[in-house]
């Protein structure tokens, strides 16, 4: 069966408010894990999670840093309007640059009350550091799926990404129904994250602390780092009642010479991404590389990896061939990394190609990222759901979350796995 036909009918179950978790776990890593291996479960804190890997396991991280993307504005009548920062506009501008940008930068967002934005430019004040910054925006064009809103500030040689800081609020997912507090500005990012970019955080990798690090590195298992910018689509509701009808949503990877490399090197060891952003990232990868085994002389823009491309690509190559292509590809290109689009869409049937596993949440009914789960584990993932309800698992961004090892510790090789 092609993706497209499945029913998002199958994939729901009853969430009761009640295991939805509205403030992060304290300390963080005394979250509950929930340890799925070859259908069979079992229950510990992630502050034990090495115990529970394969030897030798390869985890993959997330490290991009939730920026400050909610922008609330006053207006002179006394109302308010919400602008939410969702990526840079333009095509290939990094989100890197974008944040350094200095004076002006033009955003695509999401506006809330838009149809009350009657004035032509919304201003404020915010106080950084005992200096005033002046914040304007104006809304250039109405866009398919949100506004292209133009940013000035003062003083000019500001970044926007210390605008931002000083003027935004934390992004908390559209369930967690209260407003974002000093809480959040610690909880709401991962001890690694690095690269500025997200509207919503890798939440897998909310759980993991120093002391985790410093475990699995005592029990060998490797830890690799690599990025995609978390967008708000990660939220977005399968509207349609097959998968056929749901577009989903791109979001920006970075993919560093070196991470490549790493991956090359670790090839014959079970590598476990954590979260689905991670996921995401390295399948997107193999399937870029597999691009280029297909065709050598692959334009860039032509890397971009579309929805349904996985099901649809007849000639597929094992994963180190892959990798070293599209290694090969940035070496020809003196690229020291590579920023592209990913859409990828992962649901049954799909066959993974570098993970081996996977460390997660639990997700929403009826959404893209409980196909995810349901691709990598099939029908089981009602045997998880069904007993994290029945114990008592926090549910969501902030919840508890669960490590999934669905093949056999011993085999080595992608062609192995199926």
């Amino acid at each position: 069966m092609h993706p497209k036909e499945l029913k998002i009918e199958d994939f729901t179950y009853p969430l009761p408010d009640i295991n939805i978790a509205y403030h992060p776990a304290e300390p963080k890593d005394a979250a509950r894990l929930l340890i799925y291996r070859e259908g069979h479960l079992s229950e510990d804190t992630y502050r034990h999670i090495g115990a529970h890997l394969p030897a030798e396991a390869v985890l993959v991280f997330n490290n991009t840093k939730v920026i400050k993307s909610r922008l609330l504005f006053r207006k002179e009548t006394g109302g308010s309007i919400e602008i939410f920062c969702l990526e840079p506009y333009g095509d290939e501008i990094s989100y890197e640059e974008q944040l350094q940008m200095q004076g002006s930068a033009r955003w695509k967002c999401l506006i809330g009350k838009a149809g009350k934005w009657k004035q032509q430019t919304l201003e404020k004040t915010i106080d950084e550091d005992g200096r005033s910054i002046i914040l304007r925006a104006d809304v250039e064009q109405r866009l398919p799926d949100g506004f292209l809103v133009r940013f000035s500030w003062t003083p000019a040689e500001l970044p926007f990404s210390t605008v931002l800081s000083s003027a935004g609020v934390m992004p908390l997912p559209p369930y967690i129904k209260r407003t974002a507090g000093e809480e959040d500005e610690r909880a709401y990012q991962t001890v690694y994250s690095e690269h500025e970019g997200s509207v919503a955080a890798p939440t897998a990798g909310l759980h993991f602390t120093d002391t985790i690090f410093n475990d699995l590195r005592q029990r060998g298992i490797k830890t690799l780092f690599t990025t995609l910018h978390v967008g708000a689509g990660t939220f977005m509701p399968v509207k349609s009642d097959t998968m056929d009808g749901h577009a989903m949503h791109a979001e920006y990877i970075t993919v560093p010479l070196s991470f490549l490399n790493q991956l090359i090197e670790n090839q014959g060891r079970p590598v476990i991404p954590v979260g689905t952003t991670s996921m995401r990232t390295l399948e997107s990868i193999y399937w870029m590389g597999n691009k280029v085994c297909n065709d050598r002389d692959i334009a860039r823009a032509d890397l971009k990896i579309r929805q349904w491309e996985p099901y649809e690509t007849a000639e597929t190559h094992s994963g180190e061939k892959a990798l070293r292509a599209l290694r090969d590809w940035m070496h020809r290109r003196e690229l020291r990394e590579l920023s592209i689009e990913t859409e990828i869409i992962i649901a049954p049937p799909y066959r993974f190609r570098l993970a081996k596993g996977l460390v997660t949440n639990f997700h929403q009914p009826k959404s893209t990222l409980l196909l995810l789960v349901a691709a990598l584990i099939g029908e089981d993932w009602h045997t998880v759901y069904d007993h994290a309800l029945a114990e008592n698992f926090r549910f969501l961004s902030y919840g508890d979350g669960c490590l999934l090892l669905p093949f056999p510790a011993t085999q080595k090789n992608d062609d192995e796995y199926y």
